[in-house]
């Protein structure tokens, strides 16, 4: 299960003591925000990031990117880096198509509990905790799936162990204001109920920047 005690204390203190990253508009060859397999929260958990999203977004500020329902997820993998044209006849997008269902085969849809919020350097997350095994060998299978292809480990041997859904990406330098209330605003959520996702569907997905923030659009899915 995932442990997000840790995690939120080192957040916490990366804002306070100005320590905020923050993200750039895409470019060709960046390391952020390529293609990645991720699993989409729906119905009334959605709705309720959603809302999360859009209040601590306005507690941020504008210029950064509080992510609406086009962009909520718990990140399987990422894949590669930034391309904005994956044509549908592409090697690799193929690849992935045939690794994630199989994959998929036969697995329950996956279920995660989302409860409490966690700032960290570069903006706000709810924190997921899998409530049996479904994820982690999905995860599993479909590291296996990429390998058995040849499809080089873009994440380099890393196992993710931590799941959320991120709300908020800041886009530009953070104020220690702002930082303070978005701390703030944290900590009275730190343990917040926010519903048990079932996730029936991986997607292959691309990012696209729509100006004020980020979308992602589904290239290829399979069901659970």
């Amino acid at each position: 299960m995932s442990d997000f005690t840790t995690f939120f204390a080192a957040g916490r203190d990366a804002l306070l003591s100005g320590r905020a990253t923050h993200d750039r508009p895409m470019v060709e060859g960046a390391a952020r925000w390529g293609a990645a397999a991720i699993l989409r929260p729906v119905g009334p958990v959605l709705e309720r990031l959603a809302e999360l999203a859009q209040d601590v977004g306005t507690v941020a500020g504008p210029g950064h990117w509080a992510h609406g329902a086009d962009c909520l997820h718990l990140t399987l993998r990422s894949l590669e880096p930034y391309r904005s044209v994956i044509p549908v006849d592409d090697p690799l997008r193929l690849a992935w198509a045939d690794a994630l269902r199989e994959a998929a085969e036969g697995l329950p849809p996956v279920r995660v509990l989302l409860r409490g919020v966690s700032p960290h350097a570069g903006g706000v997350l709810a924190c997921g905790y899998p409530v049996d095994d479904a994820l982690v060998t999905l995860q599993k299978r479909f590291a296996h799936g990429l390998a058995a292809r040849g499809v080089r480990d873009f994440e380099r041997g890393r196992v993710r162990d931590r799941w959320y859904v991120s709300l908020v990406h800041f886009a530009e330098p953070v104020s220690v204001t702002t930082a303070e209330a978005i701390v703030g605003w944290c900590d009275e959520r730190a343990d917040l109920p926010i519903g048990l996702a079932e996730l029936t569907v991986a997607e292959i997905v691309q990012a696209v920047l729509t100006g004020t923030g980020v979308r992602l659009d589904a290239l290829e899915s399979a069901a659970l």
